[in-house]
């Protein structure tokens, strides 16, 4: 989709200077129609039918996995990146109600007037996955000035486009000091002045660990005093003991990580706590509110969230040998327990659970994974209509993803936009419109969400006892299996992995690995080709909490 725009904001911009210029031969037309005789012909080529099933599939999802050839090999930079969704959603009305034409009379979105206006906008609907009214927004901006994407890059992004050229800094590099004061300040900037450019006067600068280690030694500073001569205001934290502190940090991480996080940012002596006490990371990654305590590595229900029952025994034998379902789930979250504490001693984590609570897969409950699909179309043309001029259609459509802690999901496949869909992704809501029921209701979109379950891949399932591999190696799998939207006679199996994009944020994404139809009838597995589908990524969403069950 990026090089689709990239390439139409060139043509336009080739249009623009064209019709300024009156001048121009009949020979330059027909060089600037070529491209653009391209640009149809790439569009109906990339022009993709929506997955079919294959004829003879394997029957086992999980040998279909590894010998399947359509896995994505997807750029995390081309993708949508996940939002935050901290408040929720008003009521949804319908257009021709009172309250709406009342809402229309009164304050209204200011519509955009000049070209940067547009542009704005324009960079706003790209971004949500709207490309069909970002291309409209972008052919508006261009109208009315060629050189508003220099103007959006001097206003949003000022520092990045004025750096000095990479010859000057060489240059400066190369050069050889004067004195010897040059040599330690090379920038021969002020001591006082905070400038990048600035060499420290003590040397090289400290590495992380290095520096996070010279906190060891200092304590919480109080607050100066407001005005000279006065006391300093009171500083209840600077005269606690060191393990009351602790205990006050522990059950803010249990809280909310990310506030506990954020701590460090107050000063040096919270910022090496955070980073070096282990005892928190380590009630934070056993713990059931955010770490690996709440994961599912072994199906907890069925695919429409009724309990599983186990077969009766046939003998007294078999009854005394037997397990209940309570004293089952005990054993299976003790062995994962078992298993997290043999992981955190391996060399991947070096025994730091801070290490594993960052890098380690896990699901997160407090949001939502959305994924957005953009492909095109080709539409109907006529003889009298020009390649240019030959329309073309860009679908979007969304698909979520809601995990719950006792091993169960909603799945929706919608084209409404996630801020009218994430804070309607609930059990209630959509045990209200089974069957299509209640269709009148402004949360109708649920009324095509699906239930399921989920599982991660643990050692004991999903490890070839042959393979010499370990148990790092295993995880990083997720299995979800829904119901269909065809009927109860089907079922859909997804096979997930669990990976992350950008520089801070893990595990917030959710990239194919292949994804089929089971026929309950006949026990054949049907494989979809994924031929648009893209990568989840996680959003946040506030009204969540810690994510029920």
């Amino acid at each position: 989709m990026e090089s689709e725009l990239e390439n139409f904001r060139e043509q336009w911009r080739a249009e623009v200077a064209r019709s300024r210029n009156t001048a121009t031969s009949s020979t330059q037309q027909q060089e600037q129609q070529r491209p653009q005789k391209a640009q149809a012909a790439s569009s109906s080529s990339s022009s993709r039918a929506p997955p079919s099933r294959k004829s003879e599939p394997p029957k086992n999802p999980r040998i279909a996995s590894k010998i399947a050839s359509h896995q994505h090999q997807e750029d995390d930079d081309d993708l949508t990146r996940g939002q935050a969704f901290d408040e929720p959603a008003g009521p949804v009305t319908a257009p021709n109600t009172l309250a709406a034409f009342q809402q229309g009379a009164g304050e209204t979105e200011k519509e955009p007037e000049t070209a940067l206006e547009f542009y704005e906008k324009a960079v706003e609907k790209e971004s949500a996955g709207k490309l069909g009214d970002s291309l409209h927004l972008y052919r508006r901006a261009f109208r009315l000035d060629n050189h508003v994407e220099r103007a959006y890059r001097d206003k949003h992004f000022p520092g990045r486009w004025n750096k000095q050229p990479q010859q000057q800094q060489q240059q400066q590099q190369q050069a050889p000091p004067t004195d010897k004061a040059a040599a330690i300040n090379p920038s021969n900037a002020p001591a006082t002045v905070p400038n990048t450019a600035h060499h420290s006067l003590d040397g090289p600068p400290l590495s992380l660990p290095d520096l996070i280690a010279s906190f060891a030694g200092l304590s919480i500073q109080p607050a100066p005093p407001e005005a000279e001569g006065m006391p300093p205001p009171p500083s209840p934290l600077s005269a606690l003991p060191e393990e009351i502190l602790v205990h006050i940090l522990r059950d803010v991480a249990i809280l909310d990580v990310a506030d506990f996080v954020r701590l460090s940012q107050v000063c040096k002596r919270f910022a090496f706590l955070v980073a070096t006490e282990d005892r928190i990371w380590r009630r934070v990654s056993l713990g059931d509110e955010f770490g690996f305590g709440a994961m599912v590595y072994h199906f907890q229900r069925g695919i429409s969230w009724e309990d599983l029952s186990r077969d009766a025994p046939t003998t007294p034998e078999d009854a005394e040998n037997r397990l209940t379902l309570e004293e089952l789930r005990r054993h299976q979250k003790a062995e994962a327990e078992a298993t997290t504490l043999e992981l955190v001693r391996s060399s991947q984590y070096a025994s730091s659970w801070q290490n594993m609570w960052r890098r380690r897969p896990r699901i997160r409950f407090n949001g939502c994974y959305i994924s957005t699909v953009n492909y095109i179309r080709q539409g109907h043309s006529t003889g009298n209509q020009i390649t240019w001029n030959s329309p073309v259609h860009i679908v979007t459509y969304y698909r979520y993803l809601r995990f719950f802690r006792n091993g169960t999901v909603i799945s929706l496949l919608t084209t409404a936009d996630p801020a009218d869909v994430v804070h309607n992704l609930t059990k209630e809501l959509v045990r209200q419109h089974e069957n299509k029921a209640m269709t009148h209701l402004p949360t109708a979109v649920m009324a095509e969400a699906r239930k399921g379950r989920w599982r991660l891949s643990c050692p004991g399932l999903d490890q070839d006892p042959d393979a010499d591999t370990d148990l790092a190696e295993v995880e990083g799998d997720l299995f979800v299996e829904t119901e269909s939207a065809v009927g109860p006679k089907y079922e859909y199996r997804m096979d997930l992995a669990l990976k992350s994009a950008g520089k801070g944020a893990r595990n917030n994404k959710l990239a194919w690995k292949g994804f089929w139809s089971y026929n309950r009838l006949t026990d054949d597995w049907g494989a979809f080709e994924l031929k648009n589908d893209k990568a989840y990524y996680f959003s946040r969403v506030k009204s969540y909490g810690f994510g029920g069950v």
